[in-house]
């Protein structure tokens, strides 16, 4: 296991060992003494890198004194069936470097990353207090992972009207899948956007940062760290 320097407020590269594999992070450092903060665990698309999701979100890291964690993600089938125990275990291991709030432990993933943020949701759904997913919908496939959570995780989705990657049918199935088995739902179809996170990422930003705001994970479903 191995980190880079830590600065207060910088942006620090660690690696961890997960399952016997090793895993390459980023984390916002501040002091891991210090008073908790919500950490926001930020999922890439595929082909992304860490670091672009990190930079699209410091600015509102540093005025809501949000941590950020972002792993670099496989682009390999069997990363998926790990990939749950894999996010707990980087964040677990990111308390190294900033103190986190177990209450308030978020997910944001784009594309591929929005993927896998919905099994984060599902299957570590007493971990994650919520989860924000834009540009990607549940294939139908794998409705099953619905029936998986232990609590109904409150999940954001966010698609643009002119995505090319999918449509809004599929989204608006995904909507009413998720709206049918009880998960606090906030979706939104964004006019005149595509698939392209980056070009409004401040304001999709800020929207999800409300919706995290709003819900923290209940204070008897805490875990323990």
């Amino acid at each position: 296991m191995s980190a880079g320097n830590l600065h207060a407020s910088s942006v620090t590269t660690a690696k961890v060992s997960c399952g016997g594999e090793g895993y390459r992070y980023l984390v916002t450092a501040g002091d891991p003494k210090g008073p908790p903060a919500p950490a926001v665990l930020l999922l890439h698309g595929a082909g992304g890198r860490p670091d672009e999701m990190v930079d699209a979100w410091k600015k509102f890291a540093a005025r809501e004194h949000i941590v950020l964690i972002a792993p670099e993600l496989p682009r390999k089938l069997e990363f998926e069936a790990k990939a749950p125990q894999v996010f707990r275990c980087v964040v677990e291991d990111a308390r190294r470097f900033a103190s986190v709030d177990p209450q308030r432990i978020f997910v944001f993933g784009y594309s591929m990353g929005g993927y896998l943020a919905f099994d984060a949701a599902m299957f570590d759904s007493e971990y994650f207090a919520a989860v924000a997913v834009y540009g990607m919908t549940i294939n139908p496939d794998y409705d099953g992972i619905v029936k998986e959570a232990k609590r109904k995780t409150p999940i954001m989705l966010l698609i643009g009207e002119r995505d090319p990657t999918l449509t809004l049918a599929q989204a608006r199935r995904t909507r009413d899948l998720l709206v049918k088995n009880g998960f606090p739902l906030e979706y939104k179809e964004l006019k005149g956007r595509d698939h392209n996170y980056w070009a409004d990422a401040d304001e999709i930003n800020s929207s999800v940062c409300k919706f995290f705001d709003a819900n923290p994970l209940p204070a008897a479903k805490s875990p323990q760290p």
